[in-house]
C-alpha cells in the first residue's frame, strides 16, 4: 500500500514537473533573447505602452474585455482570422514582449483585437463603438460602455478639462432623449488610446515562416 501511494505521488510530481518545464521554463528560455525589430528609418517594433496607452490597458483589463475578445491572430490554415481581416499576419511571441500580463484571451464572442488599431485607427469610431456598439456594428451583442462618456445635449457646456475637439457627434438615428454629443471621460480617453495602439501589422521575419 505504501509503495502504491509513493508511486502515485511520484507520478503526480513528475506530471506537474514535466508540464511546468515544457509549458513555462523552456518557452521562457527560448524567447528571453527576443529584442525589438528596427527598420532602417529607426522605426522600432514593438514599443512598450506608456502614458494614456498604459492607463487604457488597465481599463481594458478591469472592464473584462478579455472575456469576449482575444489578442492573437492565428496562422493561415488554422482559422479564418486573416481572411476576416483581423490581422495581416499571424501573431508571434515578439508581439508580446511588453505585455504584462498578456491579454491573449480564450474566447471570441467578439472579433480578435490584436490589430484593431490598424483596422480602425479613428478615435471617433472607437468612441462610438464603446458608447453603443450598434452604431458602428449593427447586430452586435457587445454591452454598452456609455459610463465612459459624458452625454451632452445641444448647448450644454463642456465638461471640466474637455476641449471642443473632444466632442463626438452621435448619428441622428441613435440620438435619444435629446442626447446629441459625447465626450469621453478620463478612462474612456485612455481606453481609446490603448485600442488604437493595438497593431501587429509590422512585418516580422518569424511571422512569415
Amino acid at each position: 500500500m505504501l509503495l502504491k501511494k509513493l508511486g502515485l505521488s511520484l507520478g503526480v510530481f513528475l506530471t506537474i514537473a514535466a508540464s511546468v518545464t515544457g509549458l513555462v521554463i523552456i518557452p521562457n528560455w527560448q524567447f528571453q533573447g527576443h529584442q525589438p525589430m528596427r527598420k532602417a528609418d529607426g522605426t522600432q517594433y514593438p514599443l512598450p505602452y506608456f502614458g494614456e496607452q498604459a492607463k487604457g490597458r488597465a481599463v481594458y483589463i478591469d472592464q473584462g474585455c478579455i472575456y469576449c475578445h482575444s489578442q492573437q491572430v492565428r496562422m493561415k490554415g488554422y482559422g479564418a482570422d486573416i481572411r476576416r481581416n483581423w490581422g495581416t499576419r499571424r501573431s508571434v511571441p515578439r508581439d508580446y514582449m511588453y505585455h504584462r500580463p498578456h491579454q491573449l484571451g480564450t474566447m471570441r464572442t467578439g472579433p480578435d483585437l490584436a490589430s484593431i488599431g490598424h483596422r480602425q485607427p479613428s478615435a471617433t469610431w472607437h468612441a462610438l463603438h464603446l458608447y453603443d456598439p450598434r452604431i458602428t456594428s449593427p447586430g452586435s451583442n457587445m454591452p454598452r460602455f456609455n459610463y465612459l462618456f459624458t452625454e451632452m445635449r445641444d448647448g450644454d457646456a463642456l465638461p471640466v478639462g474637455a476641449f471642443p475637439g473632444d466632442v463626438i457627434k452621435i448619428p441622428p438615428q441613435f440620438q435619444n432623449s435629446g442626447i446629441t454629443q459625447l465626450v469621453p471621460n478620463e478612462r474612456g480617453k485612455a481606453l481609446i488610446e490603448y485600442l488604437k495602439a493595438l497593431n501587429q501589422s509590422f512585418p516580422l521575419p518569424e511571422a512569415q515562416q
